[in-house]
């Protein structure tokens, strides 16, 4: 997988992945226009999808319904030096569903893989390529 991000204007900024176009820029207050969602909101958003589509993907095998699945993701922000990041995840399970799928399916729901991302840290390598490199 791999990322580029080209500056547009201001803060906006397109990010192409995979043949995928997102446009990124940042709230009123940091600076930008608000005219799309900022990073920090693109990874929160990661976290209720990925969650989601995971929980889906399990209890569809299980040939169980889970229509009307919702996940909301609650991020106070980037944490300052020497705190770690806090994600607040709630998932609404529909009706229909035994005491013994539901746990099951919360398991699985931090399972989804930018949950194990953020949860287990990541290394994150920077270097410079030149002008032209």
């Amino acid at each position: 997988m791999h990322a580029t991000a080209t500056h547009r204007e201001g803060m906006v900024h397109e990010v192409e992945i995979d043949g995928h176009r997102i446009v990124l820029d940042e709230p009123l207050d940091q600076g930008g226009t608000d005219t799309a969602p900022s990073p920090t909101r693109l990874v929160t958003a990661a976290l209720a999808g990925c969650t989601a589509m995971t929980i889906r993907l399990y209890a569809a095998r299980k040939e169980w319904s889970v229509d009307g699945l919702v996940v909301d993701v609650d991020f106070g922000g980037a944490p300052r030096a020497g705190e770690s990041a806090r994600f607040d995840v709630v998932v609404t399970l529909p009706d229909g569903l035994d005491e013994a799928q539901r746990e099951r399916i919360m398991v699985i729901a931090g399972k989804c893989p930018v949950h194990r991302i953020l949860a287990g840290g990541a290394d994150v390598v920077t270097t410079e390529r030149g002008p032209g490199g």
